[in-house]
């Protein structure tokens, strides 16, 4: 069996507080979706119910306590917030709009640890669409964490089986990605840089295609500079994976729109498992007040 490693992280920073003051941190099962609240303030909803196209997340408050990401608006409204998906996958669509074409559903989600420092959830997800055999089994453990008062952490671990052959064509719509807020956005103003632009502003012209360790989304909302990163761990496959980018305000580490050969595309044997890790950090302030580049390199050395 083969192995390959997925965490994603979410971080809230803009201070550190003492050890001694731990944060407390909740989470509420209602019905198909779990509240997570911090110090009894909302965080953020993972949301796995029938009718979804995927488990995502929504709304991820930054510091401020507005959300940092969109749900599903206008201009290509198949993106939910922040999402693991893939479409083109053994001809079937489990990213874009249409149940019918593909659909991650979850088979259980459970609340494995709540109301002291950190919140552990458990989701287990069938890879699904009518009159075709499943092509992947999915299990997640998310891990939400806050070191400081506003140093908020999900860790996201995902570990994929695969449950037939699978062929996923070239494709921009690939495993872990966040959609901005509007106001964060290139188009409204907002930043997009990667780990080797830290004195610049690079946007979607800059860093489409490009491979890095990390990336990060930031501007202005309601008055105050906060942001979004995201992380690949260097345990990843295909690391550092090329970003697929765009200035309305989505970004994502893509492979499988990268490939090697276009015509054989990404693929995997029946029986193979694979694990990947992302961390995504919230912060205020830019990346550079944030220390993100510092981050990543602690980061990094996780094992």
């Amino acid at each position: 069996m083969k192995f390959i490693t997925i965490s994603l992280i979410v971080t809230c920073l803009s201070g550190f507080m003492p050890l001694s003051a731990q944060n407390k941190i909740t989470a509420v099962k209602v019905g198909s979706r779990i509240d997570i609240s911090i110090n009894d303030n909302f965080f953020t909803q993972y949301i796995f119910g029938e009718d979804e196209k995927y488990p995502y997340f929504f709304p991820v408050n930054g510091p401020s306590g507005f959300s940092l990401t969109s749900m599903r608006n206008g201009l290509y409204p198949h993106h939910s917030s922040l999402f693991f998906a893939c479409d083109r996958l053994n001809g079937g669509n489990y990213w874009q709009e249409g149940l019918e074409r593909g659909q991650i559903k979850t088979l259980r989600a459970e609340i494995l640890k709540s109301g002291k420092d950190s919140v552990v959830i458990s989701n287990e997800c069938i890879w699904w669409r009518p009159g075709a055999e499943s092509p992947v089994r999915d299990v997640r453990l998310i891990t939400i964490t806050a070191p400081s008062k506003e140093l908020y952490q999900i860790d996201f671990d995902i570990r994929m089986d695969f449950l037939a052959d699978v062929r996923i064509e070239k494709t921009n719509h690939s495993l872990f990605s966040v959609r901005m807020a509007p106001a964060l956005s290139g188009a409204n103003g907002g930043k997009m840089i990667n780990a080797d632009g830290n004195s610049g502003e690079q946007g979607e012209t800059g860093t489409f295609g490009k491979a890095s360790p990390w990336m990060d989304g930031y501007g202005t909302i309601n008055g105050k500079t906060e942001g979004l990163a995201i992380f690949q761990h260097p345990s990843n496959p295909w690391y550092p994976s090329p970003w697929f980018t765009r200035d309305y305000g989505f970004f994502s580490p893509t492979p499988m729109y990268f490939p090697k050969d276009e015509a054989e595309g990404t693929r995997f044997k029946k029986g193979d498992s694979i694990r990947l890790r992302y961390r995504v950090l919230v912060h205020s302030g830019d990346p550079g007040s944030a220390g993100v580049a510092g981050k990543f390199r602690e980061y990094a050395e996780e094992d």
